[in-house]
């Protein structure tokens, strides 16, 4: 189940190479930063919507209908967009690569995470790191690819053209895979090991009695320990996404003046760093989280998130490697809170629905996506504008960022178990098939 999982996400995952991307297409076609963030913006967004309202039906049709409407959407963006670049129409890259390929990422996103936590039922955190490590280490594969086609095709419209065609064409076969593979798991599976201990010493939660808590999707929108979820995931991915989005030339800007400015190779390689810190980030975080809690990783992902923007923002253009390293963990942070997310959720609202559950919340996401890239993109115009360069473009973001990030740990902070009213009452039938489902895993 986890290649399965992998062969979609790391495919999805290209969206975060985005930014070797933005200096060709600004070139090519006379755009702004700002122009050239809207496939990515656009993109974030039908992420979200589409896996808020497509979280119930991949409940409902199983992950593998999930995966091959994913895999229809990607890549049928890429083709569109193959098409707006040879043509030199803007719209239709914001078009295909935005709004049809973002339809494949939030349908892709989702499709593996609840099959997995129903396959590892007593470590959720590491289950769900599994599924979504590989979204965050796509651009791992991607951004230095993308880089060599660009440099082989020519960096015009034609060799972007090219270079989004045969994206297209291989994650299309690349994603197959996890079509082919994926299963759930049968009815009352519990995995060997489910005689461990949690942290309370109770039995593991695959054993839970049918008392456990249990929230249904519409009721999970009622409660504020949604909504602070919502706030927490909003300003998390907006301090991560902001930096991702733009990280080629970020890099490039920040050190321009200094004696040795960053080539456009080596900003590639800095995009590779990020989403090889991104995807260790969904793994190792979301595992710890097994360990300490949800409520305590989410602690360790604000508060640090904010010293390290600090950092940054003190040191300025004067260490490159400080650069590179607080910034590598700020998107291990980013992408530990995308993996640790649906099983925080399932702590707090069970498992019945969180599929569903975790779609809605994803719309915190793409808030995210349209907020992040505009903070840095615009404020980073503004100043440029203004007549100044190098770090000062991004010194105004970095604190916009602390206090996003403030805000996030607050709304954490509030976070509190779900109120018993709220609980999913099983009708007669269903809560008799999972005693008799319970009956014969024990006699096995």
């Amino acid at each position: 189940m986890p290649p399965a999982a992998l062969a979609v996400h790391l495919s999805i995952g290209q969206a975060y190479s985005w930014s070797v991307f933005k200096p060709p297409l600004e070139k090519a076609l006379d755009l702004s930063g700002t122009a050239s963030a809207l496939p990515f913006q656009l993109g974030i967004v039908m992420l979200g919507l589409s896996a808020a309202f497509g979280g119930t039906l991949v409940e409902r049709k199983g992950p593998r209908w999930a995966m091959t409407v994913a895999l229809i959407c990607f890549s049928s963006g890429f083709l569109i967009s193959a098409l707006g670049a040879a043509t030199g129409q803007f719209w239709l890259i914001v078009f295909g690569y935005g709004f049809v390929g973002g339809i494949g990422l939030g349908i892709g996103y989702i499709s593996p995470v609840s099959t997995l936590i129903k396959w590892f039922p007593d470590r959720p955190g590491m289950a769900t790191g599994i599924a979504i490590m590989g979204f965050g280490g796509g651009a791992l594969i991607a951004s230095p690819w993308s880089a060599q086609m660009l440099k082989s095709f020519g960096d015009d419209g034609k060799g972007i053209a090219l270079a989004f065609l045969v994206h297209g064409l291989v994650y299309a076969v690349f994603m197959s895979l996890g079509v082919l593979l994926i299963r759930v798991p049968p009815a009352g599976y519990l995995p060997a090991r489910s005689a461990a201990k949690d942290l309370a010493g109770t039995p593991a939660a695959a054993a839970a009695p049918a008392s456990a808590v249990q929230v249904s999707a519409r009721s999970a929108l009622r409660t504020p320990q949604f909504w602070c979820l919502w706030v927490v995931l909003c300003m998390n991915v907006t301090a991560g996404i902001g930096v991702l989005e733009r990280a080629a030339p970020m890099i490039t800007d920040f050190f321009a003046h200094t004696s040795a400015p960053v080539s456009v190779s080596a900003s590639a390689g800095f995009v590779a760093l990020l989403s090889a810190a991104n995807m260790a980030g969904r793994l190792g975080w979301s595992s710890l989280s097994d360990v300490i809690g949800r409520k305590n990783i989410y602690r360790v992902y604000l508060s640090v998130g904010i010293v390290m923007y600090v950092l940054i923002y003190l040191a300025g253009d004067s260490a490159k490697p400080l650069f590179v390293l607080c910034a590598m963990v700020i998107l291990s942070f980013y992408g530990g809170g995308f993996a640790t997310l649906p099983a925080y959720l399932k702590d707090l609202f069970g498992t019945y629905q969180v599929g569903a559950i975790h779609g809605r919340l994803l719309t915190a996401w793409s808030v995210a996506g349209v907020l992040g890239p505009l903070i840095v993109n615009w404020v980073a115009d503004s100043q440029q504008a203004a007549g100044k360069s190098g770090s000062g473009l991004y010194g105004i973001s970095f604190i916009i960022m602390i206090c996003l990030l403030a805000v996030g740990f607050v709304a954490n902070e509030l976070v509190k178990p779900v109120n018993p009213r709220h609980y999913h009452v099983p009708a007669p039938r269903e809560a008799a098939d999972d005693h008799a489902a319970g009956k014969q895993q024990h006699s096995a």
